[in-house]
């Protein structure tokens, strides 16, 4: 974490797993947007990733090897959910799971032309995170929502921009110094409009928090399941799952 020109910048360091999460990583995160929620010199936040990936999501590894894996999610998703301050996303490469899903919390995410968003939930036998079943259809449209959460097929950069999950395209050796130049603008503006702006655009986050709730309770269970079991099993075998109907 580094704090430059009043943005902090949360940096997802872990290139040779294509900045995938693990727990202690989520706390850092969690514990870095509360230090940032209480510090008046702090009034923006810039996210991104190191190396060729914003984020591949969760390490499927460390998240399976007990439960305190999703409870460190759980809390960066409620933390994010509800910070309120502007925040900004650089993404290039792979945004899976989380790494799409967070940008939903972001008020401004600029894309490199290598950007690549998927949620592949359902084919891990799981259910989305981070209010992502609300936002998502809110925000891209019920059809485009359905590819991404019911099939799991990835969404480019230029679909993205077009749907609305991005703020626009930059190229990859121009994005994170675009991003940190908007982040840097935000902290500009006055202050107070620019927080009640943001407030009245997010609207009543009631919803979202109720949301975020019932996605966790329906995800620890699901973890449990048969289907998430062999979809897990799958992964780490590198074959293709087989799924049995109960019906």
């Amino acid at each position: 974490m580094t704090n430059d020109r009043h943005v902090l910048e949360i940096e997802i360091d872990r290139p040779g797993k294509k900045n995938a999460l693990t727990g202690a990583m989520y706390r850092i995160m969690t514990s870095a947007l509360a230090d940032a929620s209480h510090r008046s010199d702090v009034r923006a936040v810039l996210i991104h990733g190191t190396g060729d990936a914003f984020c591949a999501g969760n390490d499927l590894a460390d998240f399976v090897s007990g439960p305190e894996g999703a409870a460190a999610a759980f809390d960066f998703i409620r933390a994010i959910a509800m910070f309120q301050k502007p925040i900004v996303a650089s993404v290039q490469g792979l945004a899976v799971g989380v790494g799409t899903t967070l940008l939903f919390h972001c008020d401004l995410v600029y894309a490199a032309p290598d950007a690549r968003f998927v949620m592949p939930f359902v084919n891990l036998g799981i259910v989305p995170e981070a209010g992502s079943s609300l936002l998502a259809p809110t925000t891209l449209g019920h059809a485009k929502a359905a590819s991404m959460l019911l099939l799991g097929e990835p969404m480019d950069a230029q679909g993205a921009d077009m749907a609305g999950l991005i703020t626009g395209i930059v190229p990859g050796d121009e994005l994170l110094d675009h991003a940190r130049s908007k982040a840097r603008l935000l902290t500009t503006r006055p202050p107070e409009a620019l927080l009640a702006t943001r407030r009245l655009m997010k609207g009543d986050q009631a919803a979202v928090a109720a949301r975020i709730e019932e996605e966790a309770g329906l995800f620890r269970g699901a973890m449990q399941s048969p289907e998430a079991q062999e979809a897990f099993a799958a992964f780490f075998e590198k074959r293709q799952p087989v799924f049995v109907s109960r019906s």
